[in-house]
């Protein structure tokens, strides 16, 4: 009796503890103590009621082969500092820039990478009262400062990014769910903006600016109900993926201002999305603490995946592991042209990590050998690993070897609508989430979120075989109305300050006339848990004290930050130790673990 409660001790004692590094099939990733970035003090932060620190990157192409930058906020502070990675050891006490704000809080960022140089780069910064302000780090010059009197929108900005390609556009999206496109060059006026409308779609609106000179806004989008949480362009720039917190996640062709898809989460916000490397694939994450992968060519969830404890902050995809081999590109089943050449982005990015993940020669009716990985952070403290494999993407395809390295829980059934077959004719022979999953599952397990209201099916997501099967599952009775406790107490026990816990009393008059939102579970918009394979991470670990809201993955290493303004560097299997510099071995710093 002694031994088994000392044994469960240690064991709660052993869950608690914040992990340093952890294996996977490539090998060994570890935290660099020495390469900790944080404010100088490194006392952490007290984040009450502060937005998330947030951490961008940029590449400024210096002689000395320190070209990487960094910038990261912390509370009503933003700093710039030279990122030496798994190199060399962080020198905090000499910031390029610092900057402190005072009645706003910086909630976001991002480097125009196309033009950064060693003598100049330009960062935009959004800010909780709704500003967005140009800043040059490197000649510490602040050059323009947009939404300046909040004449356009006075809501937090939540999401902020250049236009790829573009040296002077750039895209803010608000906590109003509304999202605005900029041009650099031009001013925004003394006056609020008129705005006339130039296209309107099932639960968005795009206006134009309403002006006899031209001035900013440009473009005015209204998307879906509720805050705009996050935005991501495709690879190729020409789509782009908005999360927002009535659940949907919406893909739009960015020029033609056309919705491509749309996907509605188990329930509640969604918070997060990311492209895959070769933009075939969304993933998602959110207040239903699952990710979910979706996919662009065929506008369905091909998989879920269950780790987490709590809201899922941050996805990302590693391109430097993940792999695609390609054979003949025309052989992707209703594959886009847009796409072909983007296939290629995986291999040609990945490193040398893929030569150990599987290959296949592509002479059946497969035409690619792929192993995405991913990756996702929360609030539950953890990082989690996931890989996405041929048997989650090509589910109908016989397998030629073994499935191996992949956890998936369900994954020898097809998802449903996989291929454009009727989305219930497997249900039958798929695992019950009940049977299959870790015991927290049954408080994600609830119904959708009770606000939202709209089905946000589109003719183009739901034509052909797709719509075939929404009759079918609009006619099955919604189960365990009980279990809407589990979302309240799990809402009340994780929430964020700066997040509402239900979605925006404001209407998109769009989507009044749709039908009622409980009825978007089990069709193709939101397929039940038990019909679309539900994968196991790879590795779940605790790796911070506070809620995790960043997660970059490097050639080198993997980049997270937590809530108490710690940015750590985790070193890929292999790169531990490599110094290259050669006043390495004469540094101090260098030596500091």
């Amino acid at each position: 009796m002694l031994l088994s409660k000392m044994a469960a001790e240690g064991g709660g004692k052993e869950m608690n503890e914040i992990k340093t590094q952890f294996t996977t099939r490539e090998g060994l990733y570890k935290l660099l103590s020495h390469s900790e970035y944080s404010r100088p003090n490194r006392v952490p932060f007290n984040s009450q009621g502060s937005n998330p620190v947030r951490v961008s990157f940029v590449n400024v192409n210096d002689q000395s082969g320190n070209g990487d930058r960094l910038c990261f906020n912390v509370g009503r502070e933003l700093y710039f500092y030279i990122y030496k990675g798994v190199r060399k050891a962080a020198d905090l006490s000499k910031p390029i820039d610092k900057r402190i704000y005072k009645g706003t809080q910086p909630t976001c960022h991002d480097f125009n990478h196309l033009t950064a140089t060693a003598e100049s780069v330009s960062l935009l910064v959004g800010f909780s009262a709704g500003q967005v302000q140009l800043i040059d780090p490197i000649k510490k010059e602040t050059s323009k400062l947009f939404n300046e009197e909040r004449l356009i929108d006075k809501s937090r900005v939540t999401c902020v990014k250049w236009v790829p390609g573009s040296e002077g556009l750039f895209l803010v999206a608000h906590s109003s769910g509304n999202m605005y496109l900029y041009n650099v060059e031009h001013n925004c006026g003394t006056t609020a903006p008129h705005y006339q409308p130039l296209k309107q779609g099932e639960s968005f609106a795009v206006h134009t600016c309403k002006s006899k000179s031209t001035r900013n806004p440009l473009l005015k989008w209204t998307v879906g109900e509720g805050a705009l949480n996050e935005f991501a362009f495709s690879p190729d720039g020409k789509f782009l993926a908005c999360v927002s917190q009535d659940g949907f996640l919406r893909v739009f062709n960015f020029d033609s201002v056309e919705l491509h898809g749309t996907m509605k989460s188990y329930f509640g916000g969604l918070l997060c999305a990311c492209w895959s490397p070769d933009g075939k694939y969304i993933v998602t994450g959110g207040e239903d603490d699952l990710v979910t992968v979706w996919s662009f060519v065929d506008c369905r969830v091909i998989a879920r995946g269950h780790g987490h404890k709590s809201w899922v902050s941050v996805v990302a995809f590693d391109p430097y592991t993940t792999s695609v081999e390609e054979s003949d590109p025309m052989e992707f089943s209703g594959s886009d042209e847009d796409f072909q050449d983007h296939l290629h982005f995986g291999r040609d990015r990945a490193n040398s990590t893929q030569s150990r993940l599987s290959k296949r020669n592509s002479t059946d009716s497969r035409p690619v050998s792929v192993t995405y990985r991913f990756g996702s952070v929360g609030q539950d403290t953890q990082l989690c690993l996931w890989d996405l494999t041929e048997d989650i993407l090509f589910p109908h395809l016989p397998l030629s070897r073994a499935r191996t390295h992949t956890n998936v829980m369900n994954a020898t059934s097809p998802p449903a609508g996989s291929g454009g077959a009727n989305p219930g004719s497997n249900g039958n022979s798929i695992t019950t989430p009940g049977n299959s999953v870790p015991p927290p599952l049954p408080r994600s397990n609830s119904l959708p979120h009770s606000a939202v209201s709209n089905s946000g099916s589109k003719s183009s997501v739901m034509d052909g075989a797709i719509a075939s099967g929404v009759s079918k599952f609009a006619t099955l009775s919604l189960h365990d109305r009980k279990e809407r406790h589990h979302e309240k107490d799990h809402k009340r026990n994780h929430s964020m300050g700066h997040i509402s816990s239900k979605s925006s009393d404001k209407l998109n008059l769009v989507t009044k006339t749709k039908t009622d939102p409980a009825k978007t579970l089990g069709t193709p918009l939101c397929p039940r848990m038990e019909d679309v394979p539900l994968l196991e991470p790879l590795i779940c670990k605790k790796i911070a004290h506070e809620r995790l809201t960043v997660l970059i993955f490097l050639e080198d290493c993997i980049v997270t930050a937590c809530q108490e303004g710690f940015i750590c560097t985790w070193a890929r299997p292999g790169k531990v130790g490599l110094l290259p510099s050669p006043n390495q071995a004469n540094s101090p710093s260098g030596t500091v673990v």
